[in-house]
């Protein structure tokens, strides 16, 4: 199967570990050993991943130097995928050294008038205790909101529209090359009256940038992993039930926290009923065994 395979936080940085580059090297492996299952299996790999922590804290490198030399979260966006692309390229190398791959900085277009500007959800950077967010929010004019026990940055998220560099994708997928892109949910641009390109302060929210390219490639399935072992019903209390599989209809009709299994529930119903292909939705151990439907959940390829 060709899958589009969107790894999650958690596949770079676990919660509550230093953002280190050894630390996140140490994840990637961990993710590499699992996505290499998955090719030896005989499955066809577009990998994507997350970039909030990483672009975050660019951010923060950005504005402790000179006020003229802050760049602005595309282009911020654009160097945390070069650099997370390269570490999974390279740790992906080491266990399926005959494999070719490419890792591409992809713009993903969207529209300039979303209302996701005027009401910032992302949250990037690291978790601050709620003393320290209010003192950079009134430093730094940043918008900050709850994420779990702590606080964070959050940005605006625009919905993705187009992948730019699908056409160069498809081809390399083709020719059998691993591909990584579309990472951190891709560079956010918006076009011009000219037709021109330019980005724009936001970062795309990556499940749904995963099931969009997953649409354009006409992949097989969306693979979306994560560090819970399914979607639960209730989670987090005494009677929370994992499901196993579900209609997109079906799991549309329940309700899930905002957070970070919303968003991937919701991708993976807009993949199902956009091409009537599964989704699924797993642990990033367990990656292999859901292809298989003995792990994670299924959102069936039905409308």
């Amino acid at each position: 199967m060709r899958i589009v395979v969107a790894l999650g936080g958690n596949a770079l940085l676990r919660r509550g570990e230093a953002l280190t580059a050894d630390n996140q090297r140490a994840n990637i492996r961990r993710a590499a050993k699992a996505l290499a299952e998955l090719v030896k299996a005989g499955h066809a790999l577009v990998i994507t991943h997350g970039n909030g922590p990483q672009v975050g804290l660019l951010a923060l490198q950005a504005a402790a130097g000179p006020a003229d030399g802050a760049y602005p979260l595309d282009v911020l966006g654009a160097e945390s995928e070069g650099m997370i692309g390269y570490m999974i390229e390279q740790e992906l190398h080491a266990l399926l050294q005959e494999r070719l791959f490419a890792t591409l900085l992809t713009q993903v277009r969207v529209a300039a008038d979303d209302p996701a500007f005027k009401q910032p959800t992302k949250p990037i950077g690291p978790v601050y205790d709620e003393a320290t967010a209010a003192r950079l929010k009134q430093e730094r004019g940043w918008h900050i909101a709850r994420d779990g026990s702590g606080w964070r940055r959050v940005v605006s998220s625009p919905r993705p529209l187009a992948i730019l560099e699908i056409a160069v994708i498809d081809l390399l997928a083709r020719q059998d090359v691993i591909v990584i892109c579309t990472g951190g949910g891709g560079i956010p641009v918006v076009e011009r009256q000219d037709g021109s390109l330019i980005g724009i302060e936001a970062v795309i929210d990556k499940d749904f940038a995963s099931a969009l390219l997953a649409r354009q490639l006409e992949a097989d399935m969306l693979l979306l992993l994560t560090d819970v072992d399914a979607v639960y019903t209730d989670f987090g209390t005494p009677h929370q039930r994992p499901i196993a599989s579900a209609g997109p209809d079906e799991l549309q009709a329940m309700m899930f926290p905002a957070g970070s299994m919303r968003p991937k529930v919701e991708a993976a119903i807009e993949f199902a009923r956009a091409v009537r292909r599964p989704a699924a939705i797993g642990a990033l151990a367990d990656a292999l065994a859901i292809t298989r439907r003995e792990r994670g959940t299924w959102i069936e390829g039905s409308a």
